[in-house]
């Protein structure tokens, strides 16, 4: 009904009740049809699920100049790593305020048109400004799990000149803080990884000091049909890390104990890995440093 009545996407307040009529505006929103997420903003209650239209509420809210920056701008590139929700992430120059508030993460930065496109409407800062960014600051994890998936769908000569736009971003960077890692990450991305779990676990296992593990390792039959892909691998010891992203079950645990008895009758040795092991690799590292000591004999 409120669509019908003029009232598309977030709007100000004053357009709102220009289009509803201030009576209906008040009601709407005292029985929770439309909401307020910030001061002189709304929008319906339902889009508060929508990543894209509650982006469009900050940049409306905050106003121009602002870009969507952060984990908001990797998300509306299409970056897996990172999840629907959480707050809106812009930036603004140092010119303006940044005052955060719920739902709102504001940042300050120098950033020029050139850095700026348009994306369903929105402003946002290019994939690989939003990555270098991200690869430097706290949660690099989850960047450099967003760069690995870049480049999954860029192959060849398309990924390398993608990582080649990243690493020029890093470079050109005037804050100097995290840079050195971030290069070494950008490097480290092969864009074989199969999911982000599996991103995230290269990352961690290679900064635990062991070998760069190779992402997708295919065992083939004699014969030279596929066999298995192993998640990482390390072929010259015959180690290998699989990741189990599904729920628990009966079956599932019996095909991957088969698997297991394959693999290893093959010489493999593997350690599987499950989503509370991200969190805590501990378990997953120790396994790995016992597994090498023993191919190491």
């Amino acid at each position: 009904m409120w669509h019908d009545r003029g009232m598309r996407g977030p709007v100000t307040r004053r357009d709102a009740a220009a289009a509803l009529g201030e009576h209906a505006l008040r009601t709407a929103l005292r029985h929770g049809v439309l909401t307020q997420p910030w001061r002189g903003v709304v929008m319906h209650t339902a889009d508060l699920r929508d990543l894209r239209a509650r982006a469009a509420a900050a940049v409306l809210f905050v106003g121009e100049p602002v870009v969507l920056s952060g984990p908001t701008a990797l998300r509306l590139h299409g970056c897996d790593a990172v999840p629907e929700t959480g707050p809106i992430h812009v930036t603004v120059p140092y010119s303006r305020s940044a005052r955060s508030r719920p739902g709102l993460a504001m940042h300050q930065s120098r950033f020029n048109s050139a850095d700026v496109i348009e994306l369903d409407g929105l402003p946002v800062f290019p994939l690989e400004l939003a990555i270098a960014d991200q690869l430097c600051g706290r949660d690099a994890r989850r960047a450099f799990a967003a760069l690995d998936q870049a480049l999954r769908m860029r192959p060849g000569e398309e990924g390398e000149s993608f990582r080649s736009a990243v690493r020029a971003r890093l470079t050109s960077r005037a804050d100097r803080r995290g840079v050195p890692r971030a290069l070494m990450l950008t490097e480290l991305a092969t864009g074989r990884a199969d999911s982000p779990p599996e991103s995230s676990l290269l990352l961690t296992v290679v900064e635990a000091g062991f070998p760069v593990p190779e992402p997708q390792h295919p065992i083939h039959t004699i014969d030279g049909r596929l066999l298995y892909v192993l998640d990482l691998a390390w072929e010259q010891w015959r180690i290998a890390v699989g990741y189990d992203g599904y729920e628990a079950h009966e079956d599932r645990a019996a095909h991957d104990a088969e698997r297991g008895r394959r693999l290893a009758g093959r010489g493999w040795l593997v350690i599987r890995a499950r989503a509370e092991d991200l969190r805590d690799p501990s378990r997953v590292l120790r396994e790995l440093r016992e597994a090498f000591a023993q191919r190491s004999r």
